[in-house]
């Protein structure tokens, strides 16, 4: 009898000092495939359950991953793979899972195929060495492996899940509700909509909080997830309203951290279609049409009144967080609505003309499309402005399903990372894969494809450079906004930003 209450004391005691973070956050997941879809959303969760080759330490250094080390060769990359490594079934890691990883991502369903710069394909040397094969030098490729997730084969094949979902289709696989990787969390379950719940993998190789039990929960309601947050039901917010940051400032039990951002708020135009998709002349293939349209746009506005200051302008896609930002693009364009008017008539639209704008409906995308709608409509331009759930819009941008829309983008890498996916003219290799409206310069191609095999860092910073460069003269986009990170949270929680804004629970602790 006092043995079974020692125990059942023990057991007590053990369940008491579980530690359970809940999380919240407006934006829903969307599949737990891996290699599906490039939304930063899905990441928050999968980079969880699913370790990269190449890692992030806790401030933000690249290290070590599922690879040790990794060396350049003539034909690619030779990466020396950690031993030991188990997946959450107790299968061991292998060079396999990365050969089989690297070629589903390859796969035409796969949206992550710009993680794999210049890559043609993946080979075994032994049981903890993999040759990545490539079709030039790719001095990117380690930065771009820390966003390429790694998952079980014997899993994949005994689900019959070897290719990605395809996600644009609507497609339900079994690895788009399970998943399996060596990550520091298992996925215990995902409920749309609701909420994911993650548990610590007591096997995990490397670093790891203190957090047991993790609740992403999905909560639409800026309102509530500050109530939420202010009462303790919720320890941790990673998107707050903007509105409510100052006053989460002076909460007590609440603290707001902020840092810088890698991410970019954007607009993008369809500048390859005759005809928009809602009928009528396409006035986007004008290049005075989109330069009226970015001079109709106050971009102080947007970042003071909007983004409430945690935010600022420029006219590059990528931020000065990120590495290769040059500083001839820190300053926006010139707002001149005067000018917008005398534009759009030379175009030949005298009386301006109407378009669909479509936007993520969840913040702060949704309050800065109502912004610019607002703009542009003292300039002619009428917008039918449709806001949209942030999973409904990735399809339609990636099947190029949109003529005006807004969109934001992170990338794992330098500059490259930025314009191989949205500046370059789409192709069968993944190029230009998140370029909707499928913008097309032959010189900004000629300079990205010279600066990715480029060894030389200077030279291939200014190729890099000069290609945003171009596709800024042609109005390629409109930079809403260079974001900043900022997350709410209670006292107890333990944790540094991170500049790609996804919260990373293997150096999160709750006091």
């Amino acid at each position: 009898m006092k043995r079974a209450l020692v125990l059942a004391l023990l057991l007590l005691s053990l369940t008491a000092a579980a530690k359970t973070l809940r999380y919240a956050s407006a934006y829903e997941p969307g599949t737990m495939d891996p290699h599906a879809v490039g939304s930063a959303y899905a990441t928050r969760v999968l980079n969880m359950v699913y370790d990269t080759l190449v890692a992030r330490d806790e401030d933000f250094r690249v290290a070590p991953g599922l690879a040790l080390s990794w060396a350049s060769q003539p034909t690619g990359w030779r990466l020396k793979l950690r031993p030991g490594v188990k997946f959450h079934d107790g299968t061991a890691f292998s060079a396999d899972d990365v050969v089989f990883s690297i070629e589903r991502a390859l796969s035409p369903t796969s949206q992550v195929r710009f993680n794999l710069p210049n890559v043609t394909g993946a080979k075994k040397v032994d049981a903890l060495t993999v040759d990545i094969l490539t079709s030039g030098p790719t001095p990117v490729l380690p930065l771009a492996l820390t966003n390429l997730r790694i998952m079980s084969r014997a899993w994949s094949v005994a689900h019959k899940v070897e290719k990605p979902q395809d996600y644009a289709a609507k497609q339900d696989t079994f690895a788009a509700r399970n998943a399996m990787g060596t990550g520091p969390y298992k996925l215990k379950e995902w409920v749309p909509d609701v909420r994911t719940v993650l548990v610590q993998n007591k096997d995990y190789w490397g670093p790891h909080g203190n957090v047991d039990e993790a609740h992403y929960l999905v909560v639409s309601s800026a309102a509530t997830r500050l109530a939420g947050l202010v009462s303790g039901e919720i320890d941790f917010v990673i998107d707050p309203a903007l509105q409510d940051v100052d006053r989460l400032e002076r909460t007590p039990g609440v603290k707001v951290l902020k840092g810088p951002s890698r991410g970019t708020q954007f607009l993008g135009f369809d500048h390859a279609r005759e005809t928009l998709l809602e009928g009528g002349k396409n006035p986007f293939k004008d290049r005075r049409v989109r330069e009226a349209v970015r001079s109709a746009i106050d971009y102080e506005a947007l970042n003071t009144k909007i983004m409430r200051k945690l935010g600022t302008s420029g006219r590059s896609l990528y931020t000065p967080a990120v590495d290769g930002f040059d500083p001839r693009f820190g300053k926006p364009a010139a707002y001149d609505p005067e000018r917008s008017r005398a534009l759009l008539k030379e175009a030949g639209y005298p009386a301006g003309f109407t378009v669909t704008l479509t936007c993520s409906a969840s913040q702060p995308a949704d309050a800065l499309c109502q912004g610019v709608s607002a703009m542009l409509a003292r300039v002619g331009i009428k917008v039918n402005y449709q806001a949209i759930p942030f999973n409904n819009l990735t399809p339609k941008v990636t099947s190029r399903e949109v003529t005006f829309y807004a969109l934001g983008w992170t990338p794992s890498t330098d500059v490259e990372g930025v314009l191989v996916p949205l500046v370059h003219t789409p192709n069968t290799a993944g190029d230009g894969d998140y370029n909707a409206g499928r913008y097309s310069n032959a010189r900004a191609d000629g300079l990205i494809d010279r600066a990715r095999v480029e060894l030389d860092p200077a030279k291939r910073t200014a190729m890099l450079t000069e290609a945003m460069a171009v596709a800024d003269e042609d109005v390629a986009y409109i930079i809403l906004t260079h974001r900043s990170v900022y997350w709410a949270m209670r006292d107890k929680v333990r944790v540094k930003t991170r500049p790609n804004d996804l919260l990373d629970l293997r150096y999160l602790n709750l006091d």
